[in-house]
């Protein structure tokens, strides 16, 4: 049904685009895991914590994460000849696919990696399985 193949496409289209504005040039990585029970979201941030994100389902019913980590400017003092794992502010929208039951949707924070699971909506199939009489 939506075994892999939505997916990379929906995915690449919003991790891999120019019109995205970014804050600066990295932007978090980001694994997506899918098991029979529900999709996970593990977006990498090292040194923040839970308040500082703010995840929500849109109008149009798709998956917002905002990340924001407000810097003291008076801790500033040392100078940087590399620094590649400083994001400040970072959105990222996500469409999700028809299966997700946006009601149960939950997110955690654990090691610097934020995990957002994405439950699966139970699908009730019968077998119908019977006798048919000859007429």
């Amino acid at each position: 049904m939506y075994r892999n193949s939505w997916l990379p496409e929906v995915f690449n289209d919003f991790f891999y685009n120019n019109n995205m504005p970014k804050a600066n040039a990295t932007a978090p990585a980001i694994n997506v895991l899918e098991s029979d029970k529900d999709y996970k979201v593990e977006l990498a941030a090292p040194g923040l914590c839970k308040d500082d994100f703010e995840i929500n389902i849109n109008n149009d019913g798709d998956l917002t994460i905002k990340m924001e980590k407000k810097e003291d400017v008076n801790e500033q003092k040392a100078h940087y000849l590399r620094r590649e794992f400083s994001y400040s502010k970072y959105e990222q929208t996500l469409i999700l696919p028809d299966d997700v039951n946006k009601e149960k949707i939950g997110a955690k924070m654990n090691d610097g990696v934020l995990v957002i699971t994405l439950p699966k909506l139970e699908q009730n199939i019968k077998k119908i399985a019977r006798q048919i009489e000859v007429g």
